[in-house]
C-alpha cells in the first residue's frame, strides 16, 4: 500500500509514478499489446524503523539489539521505512570504525570486495560471518525465529525483507563488517589524513519491505532522489552495442594484439554465421615506454603494469599496416575503416584505463607533459588488505602511477577521446577505476577525487561519443557507484579465466549475485568467454539470462557455431532479456557454490513472456577468503536436484495480461519439451557439476473461448522469448492471432488448438501442430530480420 506520510518536495517522485496500473491493463502501440511496468509500493509500509532500549526494530520484528548509545538513527523524510544509521565519535579522525549492534539468527547474504577491484557474496545467520569491504547486506526478518531452519519452504507470508547499503556521507565511505561478536560495524573513512571528522549521520542507508527485488530498486531510486550523485540505472542512456553480439580481443592475443589477428578473428566469426557487430580492441593497441622492461632482457613478471602512457595515439603495430591485400592502411582510421566496411560492424571500442595506463601517464614524454603527472604509490584501505592480495595492485604499488593533475584530468580525456573519434572509434571501456580510492592523500580525499575523475570522464563521454559509449571495469566500490550519473555499463565480475578451472562456476554465481546490486545502476556487464571451452555452455546460458550485452573472445577459427547460434541471429543482433539476470528469490540466502546441495536460479522477463536458467555451481570450486575445509569437495557433489515454478520469475504479471488463465507454458530448451502447469505448480531438475538448463515460461491467455495461446519464440535459441516483441488479437470477423518478432529460425508458440492457417509476412506459410502437447511450430527463412505471424483460426 502507499503510506499516506507527506513526502518532501526534494524526494516528492514524479506523480504519475503512484499511478497503480492494473497488471491486467495492456497498452495498445500501433495495435500490439505491450503491458505496462507495475509500480510497487512494497517499502512504503507503516512504520519508520527505530532504536528503543538498545533494539533496533521494523516493523516490530528486532534487527539489531545492544545498540550503542553513540548510534544514530535519522528517518528519511517521505519514504516511511527508509532511514540512515550513523554514529558519533569522541574525537575527530581520518578513519573509524563504530559498532551498530547485534545481528544474529537472521539469513542473510552480503556483497564484500574480496580484492580491491572486485566484489563476490557471502551467506550466512549471523554477523560474524560478514567480511570487511561489505557494500550490500539484505537480511531476512522472519516474525518465527524458527523458520530460519525451515529454510525457503516456509512460508512468506511473515518475511519482511531488510536492506543496509554503507554510502557516502559527505567526503568519507562508510563499509560494513562484522566481529567474532556478532556485532555488526561500519567503517567510515576519508583516505586522507587531512581529512577528519568526528560525526556521521548519514552512513548507512536501511530500508525494508516485502519484496527483495522491489526494495532493491525503490532504495537506490530513493538514494538517488536525496543524494543527488547519481542515477539508477532506469535513467541512463543504453548504448546501442548491448544489442549486438561482440568480439573481444584480450583472450585471443592479450598483449599482442594487431591488425592481423583481429581481421583473421572478424573473418572466421562472420564466415561461421555468427558476424561480431561489435568490437573492442583491449589492451595492446596504445603508445606506452616502460622503463621496467628492457629489451634483450627477460620480463620480470607484473613490471607489464610499470608502463606509462606517452601519447595518445596508437602504437606502431596499428600504423602503416599490412594486413589486407591492396588495401593501404596507414592509421588506426584506416584499418577501424577497412574493418568497418568488409565485416560490417556498427560499433568499434578501444581500451584504456582510468589515468590512461596502468603505470599512469608519462610525466616527461613530450606529447603527454601538459597533463602534468606525477609519480605516486597507491596507499591501500586497512580493510582492503585484510583480504586477497592482488598482483596488479601490489605492482601498481612498486612502479607507481603516473597521476594526472586533477586539474588536467578533463582535458586529458577530452584530447584522447576527441583523437579516437577522428580516428572512427566509437567508445570506449575504461578499466583500473577503484585505482582512485588509492590516490585519495592530498586530493581531498578518496570520494572527492573519485567523483572528480567520473564527472570528467563522463563530460568527455557525452561531449565527444554520440551513444554513451562506455564500458566501466574494475570499479566495483561504492566511491563509483555512487557518484555514476551517464556511465550505463559496468563490469560486475572478476575476469573470465578461460584456463582456470575453478573459476569458472563462481564467475556465474558472483555475477548474478552481485547483479542485485548493480543491477538498479547499471547494466552488468558479465565479461567475455571462449565459445570453443569445457565450460561454453555454462557461460553462453548465463548470459542469455543476464540482460547484458554478450560478446567472446575466441582465438580466431576457434568457434563452436553450434553454441553460437543459440545466442546470435544471422544478423549479429542477440536476444537481450529486459532486466538483469538475477537470483530467484528462493536462491537468495543459499550458498551455490559451497554448500554442497544448492542449485543456483537465475530469472528474467522479456516483452511477452519470462526465461529461467538453473545452474550448477557445487563442488567445482571455493570462494576466496573463506575456508574450505567445510566445503563439499566436487567428487562427492555429483547430481543435485532443485525445483522450478513459473512464479519464481518476478513481475511475471507484466505479461500475463487481464485474460491470463494461470497456467503457462513451459519449454525445456535442452529437452525440446513444451509442457503446460499452473503457475503455482514446480518441475525437478536434476543437474551434475558444471550443467544447465534454461526454460522459457510464457503465461497462457485466453483470447476467446476457443483460443489460448502463449509464444515461446525462436526455439533454437537459449532465450526464445525474446524474439517475440508483441502480440495483437482480434476477434471479428474470426479469431485472429498477429505475433511481431525479429530473426530467423524456427518458431514455436503454444495454441489450445489447431490453427486453421497462418501467414508469414503476409504470405500463407506451412506450419506444425502437435495434438499432444499443444506446440505450433513454423520456419522463419533466412533473409527476413523482422516478422508478423498471422495466425487464423
Amino acid at each position: 500500500m502507499i503510506s499516506s506520510s507527506p513526502i518532501s518536495t526534494s524526494l516528492r517522485p514524479n506523480p504519475s509514478s503512484f499511478l497503480l496500473r492494473s497488471p491486467t491493463r495492456p497498452v495498445s502501440r500501433n495495435g500490439f499489446l505491450k503491458f505496462p511496468r507495475i509500480w510497487r509500493a512494497s517499502m512504503r509500509l507503516a512504520t519508520s524503523p527505530s532504536i528503543k532500549e538498545g533494539v533496533l526494530s521494523i516493523e516490530g520484528r528486532a534487527a539489531l539489539t545492544s545498540v550503542p548509545e553513540n548510534v544514530t538513527l535519522s528517518s528519511l523524510v517521505g519514504s516511511g521505512s527508509a532511514a540512515f544509521l550513523g554514529a558519533v565519535a569522541d574525537g575527530e579522525d581520518c578513519r573509524h570504525v563504530f559498532k551498530l549492534g547485534v545481528l544474529q539468527d537472521h539469513r542473510l547474504v552480503c556483497l564484500f570486495r574480496f580484492k580491491i577491484w572486485w566484489m563476490i557474496p557471502r551467506m550466512g545467520n549471523s554477523a560474524s560471518v560478514i567480511p570487511k569491504e561489505t557494500q550490500m547486506l539484505l537480511l531476512e526478518a522472519r516474525e518465527d525465529k524458527g523458520a530460519l531452519e525451515q529454510g525457503p519452504e516456509s512460508s512468506d507470508d511473515n518475511v519482511l525483507y531488510m536492506l543496509m547499503l554503507p554510502v557516502l556521507d559527505g567526503s568519507f565511505r562508510s563499509s560494513l563488517q562484522g566481529n567474532s561478536s556478532d556485532e555488526l560495524e561500519f567503517c567510515i573513512e576519508s583516505g586522507d589524513p587531512a581529512l577528519r571528522e568526528s560525526k556521521f549521520l548519514e552512513a548507512v542507508f536501511m530500508n525494508y519491505g516485502k519484496n527483495p527485488f522491489d526494495l532493491m530498486k525503490e532504495s537506490m531510486k530513493l538514494l538517488e532522489e536525496h543524494r543527488g550523485t547519481f542515477s539508477v540505472r532506469s535513467h541512463k542512456k543504453k548504448p546501442g552495442m548491448l544489442d549486438y553480439f561482440g568480439w573481444c580481443t584480450w583472450d585471443a592475443f592479450y598483449f599482442d594484439v594487431n591488425p592481423q589477428g583481429i581481421m583473421d578473428g572478424l573473418k572466421s566469426l562472420s564466415q561461421g554465421g555468427t558476424p561480431p557487430r561489435f568490437l573492442i580492441i583491449d589492451d595492446g593497441w596504445q603508445d606506452t615506454a616502460n622503463e621496467f622492461q628492457k629489451e634483450g632482457e627477460p620480463s620480470v613478471e607484473g613490471s607489464q603494469y610499470g608502463a606509462r602512457l606517452v601519447s595518445v595515439r596508437e602504437n606502431s603495430k596499428f600504423r602503416n599496416i599490412n594486413a589486407a591485400p591492396d588495401v593501404e592502411m596507414k592509421s588506426l582510421k584506416d584499418f577501424i575503416t577497412t574493418i568497418k566496411n568488409t565485416f560490417g560492424l556498427k560499433y568499434v571500442y578501444v581500451w584504456h584505463a582510468l589515468m590512461g595506463y596502468w603505470g599512469g601517464v608519462h610525466p616527461e614524454a613530450l606529447e603527454t607533459r601538459k597533463y602534468e603527472s606525477k609519480i605516486v604509490y597507491p596507499l591501500q584501505s586497512p580493510g582492503n588488505l585484510s583480504h586477497s592480495r592482488d598482483l596488479t595492485m601490489d605492482c601498481m604499488e612498486k612502479y607507481g602511477v603516473g597521476m594526472i593533475n586533477p586539474e588536467k584530468i578533463f582535458e586529458f580525456y577530452d584530447d584522447y577521446h576527441s583523437y579516437l573519434v577522428s580516428q572512427k572509434v566509437d567508445g570506449v571501456k575504461v578499466d583500473v577505476q577503484n585505482i582512485l580510492e588509492t590516490l585519495g592523500m592530498g586530493h581531498g580525499g578518496r570520494v572527492s577525487l573519485t567523483r572528480r575523475f567520473q564527472q570528467a570522464l563522463e563530460k568527455s563521454i557525452s561531449k565527444n561519443f554520440q551513444d554513451n559509449s562506455i564500458i566501466c571495469c574494475m570499479g566495483q566500490n561504492n566511491d563509483s557507484v555512487y557518484s555514476s550519473k551517464v556511465s550505463a555499463i559496468t563490469r560486475v565480475s572478476d575476469d573470465y579465466m578461460p584456463r582456470n578451472q575453478s573459476s569458472q562456476t563462481l564467475h556465474i554465481a558472483a555475477v548474478a549475485f552481485n547483479s542485485i546490486f548493480f543491477g538498479e545502476v547499471v547494466v552488468p556487464d558479465w565479461d567475455m568467454f571462449y565459445s570453443l571451452h569445457y565450460a561454453a555452455e555454462f557461460h553462453a546460458a548465463a548470459r542469455a539470462l543476464g540482460g547484458c550485452g554478450i560478446y567472446i573472445s575466441d582465438k580466431p577459427n576457434h568457434h563452436d557455431f553450434e553454441l553460437l547460434k543459440k545466442l546470435v541471429l544471422s544478423d549479429g543482433s542477440i536476444l537481450r532479456a529486459k532486466y538483469p539476470g538475477r537470483p530467484t528469490r528462493d536462491c537468495l540466502f543459499n550458498d551455490p557454490v559451497m554448500d554442497g546441495k544448492s542449485l543456483l536460479k537465475i530469472w528474467n522477463l522479456n516483452e511477452c513472456n519470462g526465461v529461467i536458467g538453473i545452474f550448477n555451481c557445487q563442488g567445482a570450486g571455493t570462494w576466496p577468503c573463506l575456508d574450505s575445509s567445510g566445503s563439499t569437495p566436487s567428487s562427492e557433489v555429483i547430481n543435485l536436484t532443485g525445483r522450478i515454478q513459473p512464479s519464481d520469475i518476478e513481475y511475471l504479471e507484466e505479461v500475463a495480461g487481464d485474460n491470463w488463465t494461470g497456467h503457462c507454458a513451459v519449454y525445456s530448451y535442452s529437452a525440446g519439451t513444451l509442457s503446460r502447469l499452473p503457475k503455482n505448480d514446480s518441475w525437478s531438475v536434476t543437474l551434475k557439476v558444471l550443467q544447465c538448463q534454461v526454460f522459457t515460461v510464457s503465461p497462457i491467455k485466453a483470447y476467446d473461448q476457443d483460443v489460448q495461446f502463449a509464444p515461446i519464440g525462436l526455439i533454437k535459441m537459449y532465450n526464445s522469448g525474446g524474439a517475440v516483441e508483441a502480440i495483437n488479437f482480434s476477434a471479428y470477423p474470426r479469431s485472429r492471432l498477429i505475433i511481431k518478432g525479429r530473426g530467423t529460425g524456427l518458431f514455436g508458440a503454444y495454441s489450445s488448438r489447431r490453427p486453421e492457417s497462418c501467414n508469414l509476412n503476409s504470405r500463407d506459410k506451412e506450419f506444425e501442430f502437435s495434438a499432444e502437447n499443444n506446440l505450433l511450430t513454423l520456419m522463419i527463412p533466412l533473409g527476413i530480420d523482422s516478422w508478423e505471424i498471422e495466425i487464423l483460426f
